[in-house]
Formats: C-alpha cells, structure tokens, sequence
C-alpha cells in the first residue's frame, strides 16, 4: 500500500479510505498512517463549474426557441432534482396545427372531438385576438361547426366589443339566444343588417332593448319575414324595450313574427296603448302580462359554447386598450391638486329606472299555452264555451289576413329597395 502512495504522490488523488473491521477509515498522507477520522463528503459533481447545457430545438430565432419549450414537460422528484419528459406525438403534432392555425383550408368533416382540443389549443395561444388571422381562423370553424362554435352570445353593455370585433360576430351561425342590450347601436348599424340574414335564421331570443331603435329599424329587420318568410322567422322572444321611437306603426311590423311567444314593448313610444294590445292579442296571441316575465330578466342569456373564453379575451382586450395611460394619470393628479375639475368620461350603463317603468307600464306580453300549462278544472269546463267563441275568432282572423295580404303585396318604393339588398 505504502509503495502505491508513494508512487502516485505526484497525482492529486484526493483522501483515499480504507474499510477495516467494518469501519472506514481515511489515510493520512503526510504521515504515512491511517487515522480513524469520520471522512467528510464532498459534493458530487457530474461536470465542472463552468460547464453548461443549452437545449436548442430551433435555431431560426429566438423566438421560435420560446414558442418550442413546451414540447417538455418539467417536473421535480421526491429527491428534489429536476427531471423532464417528452409530451406525446399528439400533444406536438396538436400545438404545431394550432399555431399555424390560420393556413387551415378547411375543417369540414373533420371529428368535433379534436376540433374542440384544437379549437382550445388554439385559444390557450390567443390566436383569436389577432387582427386578420384571427378572424380567418374563426371563419374555418364557424363554417364546419356551427353552433358547437357558439350557441348562444352575450354582448349586453359591450359596445366597443361589437364596434372593434364586428366582423368575428358576424362570423358566428347557428346562434340560439343574441343579447345586444344597451348597445345604442341604432337603425343604420351594420350588425342589425346581418340579423336578417340566413346565418342568423336559427336565433329563437333576441334582445334588442336600449338601442335606439325606431320604425325604419323595424321595418328593414322584418322585411325578409314579411315578404320572403326567410330571416328571423323563427323568433320565439323578442325584448324591444327602452326604445321610445317605437311607435304604433312600428309594433304593425312585428305582427309577421308568427311564432312569437314572449314580447316585451315597454318603455316605447306609443301613444294608443290599449289599441295596440287588443291588436296584439288578436292577430299573434299573445296575452298582456300584469307582472314582469322571467324571460327579460336577462339572466338567462349567457355566452356558451367553444368560443366562451375567446369573447372574454376580446373584452379584456378592449379593456386593456381604453385604459388611462400613466401620464394622463400623473395630469389629473395635477389638476385635482390645483383645485380644477377635470371631466371624466364613464362608460354608459343601461339601468332602468323604475319610477319610469311604474309610470309607462309594463307592456310584456307572453302566449296563454306556453305560460299557463297546468290549468284549473274550472277552465277545463269552460274550455268548450270558448271553442265556439274561438271558431268565431279563427274565422275572423282568416279575413282579416286575407285583407291583410293583400295589403302586403301593394310594397312601397322603400320595401322594393329593401328586398332588393337580399
């Protein structure tokens, strides 16, 4: 042993230990001898201090570098130490789709099931929000999925959403429920063109209340219904509330609505109330209600489908975009110390008052079957006292839409120009 440590004293070998009777001990090089000493542990190092790894998927930019990192999922053992695995060909093959999403010729007829993970996969990346490819990547799903995309969208208040994302709300088919309360959008605006349109046929609830509406805005919106019975026809509740340029002539265009359940004309600009729920009862059927109805509490329209979390982010986005910057910030600061009023803008909320709503009257009007569906056995008996009565009205009804028609085929100037547009 003593010949091996002299010839090798040259090398920086380190303490070398010897086990003897079951215990470890360490050679003392200087002396020669061994020493029972307990041996101190130096850290394990697997590479010197300098070395360095660097995992490169991509070496076109730096960016692609980053876009590259989740390809690994890192994780930490019970011992502490870091240790990464591989995601699936699937999971890859997944997030690559997904950030060239846009150059998608089409998905019709692919599964919904991996449309619905790469619709997602596609959100996480927030591919939706950019200007040009975000809406042509909407449009491919839209086209091959229809209400899966979105059956039913709230935009009640947002008004800078509808006016910054128009086009990827006229992207969306087959909606169910459309809430487009408070918007102020008014007769001309372009969204109200496209709910005449056949994408939109399939909308059963719209809510349209607080958008300054008037006759022209109704006339156009039921021109299809009334003459091509294409458009909104199957509208079941419709909200025009709160629009008081709506006057007697306008409520004439909604009665092609046929298959209305639930309408709720409060707050409006008419002038012969009782007249014009006589007419609505006779020609739709539909009963005025002494009390509110729950399908205006606006409650129930929510946004539901795949594209949920994809209007939130285009909501925060407009938010992030209309915030106060620092030095206007630092301004008002100013002027608030130096005792001047400055004028603050806040953003405008539909709230109903209902001083005025006590006042106007609550014109919500609903259809007797669908609101009364367990009826007494009082009116049972007296159901067959009203089947005469009822003969008597259909009769009545029949002349007065024969009369009626050929109201509608003598189309005015402006109804001629309308249709044409279609």
């Amino acid at each position: 042993m003593s010949y091996c440590l002299h010839s090798e004293s040259h090398l920086d070998t380190g303490p070398i230990y010897v086990r003897e009777n079951g215990k470890l001990h360490v050679v003392n090089q200087g002396a020669g001898g061994i020493q029972n000493v307990t041996p101190k542990t130096r850290p394990f190092r697997l590479f010197s201090r300098g070395f360095s790894v660097e995992l490169c998927m991509n070496r076109e930019d730096d960016r692609a570098r980053r876009q590259r990192t989740d390809h690994f999922i890192f994780t930490y053992t019970k011992e502490g130490n870091l240790r990464y695995s591989a995601k699936s060909l699937f999971s890859l093959v997944l997030g690559y789709i997904s950030d060239n999403v846009d150059h998608i010729d089409s998905l019709i007829g692919f599964p919904e099931q991996i449309a619905e993970k790469l619709f997602s996969a596609a959100e996480a990346r927030q591919k939706f929000t950019e200007p040009v490819t975000g809406l042509r990547a909407l449009q491919k799903f839209t086209e091959a999925y229809g209400s899966l995309v979105l059956c039913s969208l709230c935009l009640r208040n947002r008004y800078l959403v509808i006016s910054e994302k128009l086009e990827e709300i006229k992207s969306f088919r087959e909606l169910t429920c459309l809430d487009l309360s408070c918007c102020k959008l008014g007769d001309e605006h372009e969204l109200l063109e496209h709910l005449t349109k056949e994408a939109l046929s399939s909308v059963k609830r719209l809510l349209l209340k607080d958008n300054s509406l008037s006759d022209a805005g109704l006339r156009r919106m039921t021109a299809p219904v009334r003459v091509l019975k294409k458009g909104l026809e199957n509208l079941l509740v419709l909200d025009l509330s709160c629009n008081p340029k709506i006057t007697d002539v306008g409520i004439g265009y909604l009665l092609s609505f046929k298959k209305l359940n639930c309408l709720d004309i409060s707050e409006t600009g008419l002038k012969d109330v009782n007249a014009v729920i006589k007419r609505i009862q006779m020609q739709i059927g539909l009963v005025h209600s002494k009390v509110p109805l729950k399908e205006f509490d606006h409650s129930n329209c929510k946004t539901e489908g795949w594209a949920e979390q994809t209007v939130l982010q285009w909501e925060q986005a407009v938010m992030e975009a209309i915030k106060p910057q620092d030095t206007l910030r630092s301004r008002t600061a100013a002027l608030h110390f130096y005792g001047k009023t400055h004028r603050i803008e806040e953003v405008v909320k539909c709230t109903l008052v209902e001083a005025e709503t006590k006042a106007s009257g609550n014109l919500q009007f609903y259809k007797e079957k669908v609101q009364n569906c367990h009826l007494s056995l009082q009116k049972e008996v007296a159901g067959s006292h009203e089947l005469k009565n009822n003969k008597k009205r259909a009769l009545a009804e029949q002349e007065r839409e024969r009369t009626s028609k050929q109201k509608h085929l003598c189309l005015t100037v402006e109804d001629w120009d309308l249709l044409n547009t279609y």
